[in-house]
């Protein structure tokens, strides 16, 4: 087995820090990618998303429904503010 040079520079940091073998810091780190990789495939269930259509009618401007609803809020305000008399 060959490595990359970087892996191996920081395998044989790791070995030295923990003062074990080489051999058991690649057999461990090849355990917990292992053990991490089929965790995620096994975990994460499939979703499915199917999309759906929005049915507008012809001739509705989906963009401007923002302007419609400011409209209506300047008009609920209006009906709800207190006249003022000149």
């Amino acid at each position: 087995m060959t490595l990359d040079d970087d892996i191996a520079q920081v395998l044989e940091r790791e070995s030295e820090e923990k003062r074990v073998s080489f051999k058991e810091i690649v057999n461990s780190t090849l355990r917990r990618g292992l053990v991490a990789g089929s965790m995620s495939a096994t975990a994460s269930p499939k979703v499915v998303s199917r999309p759906f259509g929005g049915g507008l009618l012809p001739g509705f401007d989906p963009d401007r429904m923002n302007q419609l609803n400011d409209e209506l809020e300047v008009e609920a305000f209006r009906e709800k503010a207190p006249r003022e008399t000149p």
